[in-house]
């Protein structure tokens, strides 16, 4: 499947920008040490194989997902083969104790990279869920940083969003208080970090589902009022690696907009990746036409798909990168664009939000309008979209 021509491109974002640092990244990597976090999701794996690739001096990967960690390795394997560092992969939960120790008796890396983090939208419909996304997505990124100062790592990077700017849900409101936590760690420790666009068929993503709907025998639904910027699983590894090596202290990475860089609506993605499979669209009225008619429709080539306008929680009618408030550096790289941040720490909210959350824990009962007002204490511009709906409630 040729995923750039579904999203719009026929060229690779960051080639000229990774061909011209090229050698700068075989340099540093070679002679580095690398703790790869959350490194069997699709931009851990991405980042992983860019690291592997360049022979560093030890590569650790660490993920929940032992079945994605496999798979990892199956994959470096049979790409790459063997490097003389030292690679190894643990199926640990980061928030754990047994992490800890694992932290403190082989924990000596010069870059950590945390890939880990619950990125979906459709995350925040519950109380529980959404607190896992505040533990995951700032108090474990907190903990992890702590633990590289203690180490004496000299560099600490993370994955933001590009929802983290002007925030509308609470995703990408977590993201933003992430970042807030990173600019206190900051002051001991270089850190750097990466705003995305969305990753083409990314695990769990729409369009990671169009192909598991193809392999079911399902109809495809997208909304067709959605526009989006995408880039490829390697491009994500790419911006990550560059963050991670050259990015400055308190640096945010994003892919500079141009005419490479295009918004692409679901609905336009899903008909041309079925185009790639041999299949028209069928256009349906509705999810019970879209389900009867896959069989019959497929032995004619064509697929029943449903695009309707979306409706859900937390959608942006626009994706950025930055806001008008931040300072842009567009000089430095072809395709990338920085956030240089001033240091900017307000310690009293940051402590009234570890506070407040601990609280609600220790009370063992929360409501999501408590953690909803607490975001809206944090960030003041936040616009939560609450419409009732949820991702769950479609096909």
């Amino acid at each position: 499947m040729d995923t750039l021509s579904i999203i719009g491109r026929d060229r690779e974002l960051f080639v000229d920008d990774i061909s011209k640092h090229e050698r700068a990244l075989r340099e540093i990597i070679s002679s580095s040490r690398f703790l790869v976090l959350g490194g069997a999701g699709t931009i851990g794996q991405a980042t992983t194989k860019e690291i592997f690739k360049r022979n560093p001096l030890k590569l650790h990967v660490v993920d929940i997902s032992e079945n994605n960690l496999v798979e990892l390795v199956r994959d470096i394997r049979s790409s790459f083969g063997y490097i003389s560092g030292d690679f190894k992969t643990y199926a640990l939960d980061i928030g754990s104790d047994i992490y800890n120790r694992f932290i403190e008796n082989d924990g000596d890396y010069d870059y950590v990279l945390n890939l880990s983090a619950l990125k979906h939208v459709r995350s925040e419909k519950d109380p529980y869920t959404l607190m896992r996304m505040i533990d995951v997505n700032v108090f474990n990124t907190d903990k992890t940083i702590r633990q590289s100062i203690i180490k004496k790592s000299k560099k600490y990077f993370c994955v933001s969003t590009d929802k983290a700017a002007n925030p509308v849900n609470m995703m990408g409101a977590s993201k933003r208080i992430m970042e807030m936590f990173l600019m206190r760690r900051s002051l001991d420790i270089s850190i750097s970090t990466a705003r995305f666009a969305n990753v083409a068929f990314s695990d769990g993503s729409l369009l990671y589902g169009f192909n598991q709907r193809i392999q079911k025998r399902q109809p495809i639904v997208a909304p067709n009022d959605v526009r989006r910027y995408f880039v490829v699983s390697k491009e994500a590894g790419e911006l990550c690696l560059m963050s991670a090596i050259f990015g400055e202290n308190r640096d945010i990475f994003f892919p500079k907009l141009s005419q490479k860089l295009n918004l692409v609506s679901f609905s336009d993605i899903a008909v041309k990746f079925l185009a790639q499979l041999g299949y028209e669209p069928h256009i349906c009225e509705d999810e019970s036409e879209a389900r009867g008619l896959v069989q019959v429709l497929a032995k004619k080539n064509k697929w029943p798909c449903l695009f309707t306008p979306s409706d859900t929680t937390g959608e942006k009618d626009f994706e950025e990168f930055f806001t008008e408030n931040e300072t842009i550096d567009f000089d430095r790289f072809n395709n990338l664009g920085v956030i240089k941040n001033e240091l900017n720490i307000d310690e009293g909210k940051l402590l009234s939000f570890e506070t407040t959350i601990h609280r609600m824990k220790s009370q063992g009962r929360w409501e999501k309008s408590e953690i909803v007002d607490l975001f809206n204490e944090m960030i003041p511009n936040f616009n939560h979209l609450e419409t009732g709906k949820y991702l769950d409630s479609k096909m």
